[in-house]
């Protein structure tokens, strides 16, 4: 079978172009002797399959994508297009779907990951689509969501079963089945205690209004965990001081410099069950990345999914790792400052 060649978003008003945020992993593939070609990411948005492949050669693959993220519907439809011209992805549609959203992996991760449950919302997409970061976890193409016009948040009965399923008290996290909105953390990411559900209606009710049109499947409720963390200051450079933090508003200063307090999270990269890659959460960057990987080999490996990503943070009492994220590794970021020679020529082997 011939190497894998990539496909990269093109630039968004340059067909002919790379997308500024792929130029260096196109430059690396071609240092290593890898192919590449464009799909266009926004025509895969609209629904033109077919017209987001037709600068793909005809025959050619299979195809590792390296990209934005796409809703999971969006993804099968890139597939199918694909497949029309001879090729195909080495990512399945469903393999997609089931590291790219929470309920597709959590089953298989329950245990080794904060508890978790999650309401289905009707005019709700299948997963994020916007250009706001690979795998970054924020919401909305900006980061301001939409108006969320035709997504109704879940009434007052299904979100107190919700609550009641994660024990009814203690702090939680809203999410929607693959992104959260971090930077909003006190109006429409935490809720401090499950208790008091009219906070937990506000919360969940802003998120929904927040996230709008790239609201994906529904609302995850998550129990808040205490993970380790380090003082961030403005550069971008971690300060040093670790313990738990309370509040955890990423907006928040913590040291009277502007310097905040961030949970440390490493992202490593999987191939066929395999770590392939070990770095930072590209949130924070040159910080420590050391994670004891005992005890998620396992669970990735009974996914069954090709290539993926954990993000693995340490609970603050030291008493062992956490999984905070799964995500297909196709549309997972890297962090600034690695080097991911090493991850492209595994997937250039595979």
């Amino acid at each position: 079978m011939p190497a894998p060649a990539f496909l990269l978003p093109s630039h968004p008003l340059d067909p002919r172009r790379i997308d500024p945020q792929f130029v260096r992993e196109a430059r690396l593939l071609r240092d290593l002797g890898g192919e590449h070609h464009l799909v266009d990411h926004d025509a895969l948005l609209a629904g033109d399959a077919r017209a987001a492949v037709d600068r793909v050669p005809a025959g050619r693959g299979p195809f590792w994508y390296r990209g934005w993220m796409l809703p999971s519907d969006r993804y099968a439809a890139f597939a199918a297009a694909l497949a029309e011209r001879g090729g195909h992805l080495l990512t399945s549609p469903p393999g997609y779907a089931s590291a790219h959203e929470l309920p597709g992996w959590y089953g298989v991760f329950e245990g080794a990951t904060p508890q978790s449950v999650w309401l289905p919302l009707a005019g709700a997409g299948s997963g994020s689509g916007d250009r706001g970061g690979a795998g970054d976890g924020s919401g909305g193409e900006d980061g301001s969501g939409g108006d969320g016009a035709g997504i109704a948040p879940p009434g007052p009965e299904r979100l107190a079963a919700a609550v009641a399923g994660l024990g009814g008290r203690g702090p939680a996290i809203v999410k929607d089945y693959v992104k959260s909105r971090k930077e909003e953390w006190g109006e429409a990411c935490f809720v401090p205690e499950l208790a008091d559900l009219p906070a937990v209606a506000r919360v969940v009710a802003r998120f929904v209004e927040r996230q709008g049109p790239y609201l994906a499947g529904g609302v995850v409720l998550r129990r808040f965990e205490e993970f380790t963390r380090v003082l961030w200051d403005a550069t971008d450079a971690p300060s040093g001081g670790s313990g738990p933090d309370r509040s955890q508003d990423p907006g928040l200063p913590d040291d009277g410099r502007g310097g905040r307090r961030r949970a440390v999270e490493s992202r490593v990269w999987w191939l066929d069950g395999e770590p392939v890659l070990v770095g930072p959460h590209p949130d924070l960057p040159g910080s420590p990345s050391a994670p004891d990987l005992s005890g998620v080999r396992a669970p990735v490996r009974t996914l069954g999914c090709r290539f993926v990503t954990t993000d693995l943070a340490e609970r603050a009492d030291g008493s062992g790792w956490r999984v905070v994220e799964v995500g297909d590794g196709q549309v997972s970021e890297l962090p600034r400052g690695i080097d991911p020679s090493r991850l492209l020529i595994a997937l250039l082997a595979a």
